[in-house]
């Protein structure tokens, strides 16, 4: 595991390869058109710090976050903001290379406000990238990650009480290292999306942090009942009526 963290720490250098940055044009495509929608505040992006994926949002204060070179430096499971602040949290990558991925999660949901959106990319195990992965090669980046299943992703943030609003797979090509090669295979992110969408070798999800709320719910009365059962006053005769004035006057 420490020589898959030293690899994650220097993500920069695998994207510069033809492979990585392959992966990185549609990761940047993807954060680019997404974020524009999402108003707010304050946004952090956790991890990849040489990227900018927030950089056409239009939140006034954006921020990334690494444990170095970034404008926070901060350790994803002990995140230094308050509960709350946070708008829009980007996770690019992230999980795949924490050790502990639903603390990271929990550490999330923690400083998004109610209503906060989360972004997430991972690769797809149920790929060929992941099939690459799956047949022992696991020695750089990003094979020397953990792939996380998109199912096991959603349950991990349903219990948490996120809500996905979004999504879509991209990188049907298959990993090549050859740049002729993955120019070939570009044709095949249209078809993949249409015919074989859910074997992207990368995947977003687009959650909302939903928190609920108590709301009183009054009940509808019988008018004609709830008349029925107040007390009525019993009717007095004008007998009645002056022998409790003659009582009065007495009294005085």
């Amino acid at each position: 595991m420490s020589d898959c963290k030293s690899v994650a720490q220097n993500l920069n250098e695998w994207f510069a390869t033809p492979q990585g940055g392959y992966v990185l044009c549609r990761e940047q495509a993807y954060f680019d058109r997404t974020v524009d929608d999402i108003f707010g505040y304050n946004a952090l992006q956790l991890g990849l710090p040489e990227h900018d994926f927030l950089r056409n949002s239009r939140i006034p204060l954006r921020l990334r976050g690494a444990e170095q070179h970034a404008d926070v430096r901060l350790c994803g499971e002990e995140l230094p903001f308050s509960c709350g602040c946070l708008d829009l949290l980007v996770l690019p990558h992230m999980l795949e290379f924490a050790e502990h991925p639903h603390l990271l999660l929990r550490e999330v949901e923690r400083v998004l406000m109610p209503e906060g959106n989360l972004i997430i990319s991972g690769f797809n195990p149920r790929s060929l990238w992941g099939l690459h992965r799956a047949l022992g090669r696991k020695q750089g980046y990003p094979w020397c990650g953990h792939f996380i299943a998109l199912h096991r992703l959603k349950d991990w943030l349903a219990l948490l009480g996120f809500e996905v609003v979004g999504g879509r797979f991209a990188v049907y090509a298959p990993p090549f290292h050859q740049p002729g090669l993955l120019e070939r295979s570009a044709f095949m992110e249209a078809v993949g999306d249409r015919w074989w969408a859910v074997s992207g070798g990368v995947y977003f999800l687009h959650a909302v942090k939903r928190v609920p709320g108590m709301r009183l719910i009054m009940p509808q009365w019988n008018k004609g009942l709830v008349n029925k059962l107040l007390p009525v006053a019993p009717k007095l005769n004008n007998r009645t009526m002056h022998r409790i004035n003659s009582e009065k006057d007495g009294q005085d």
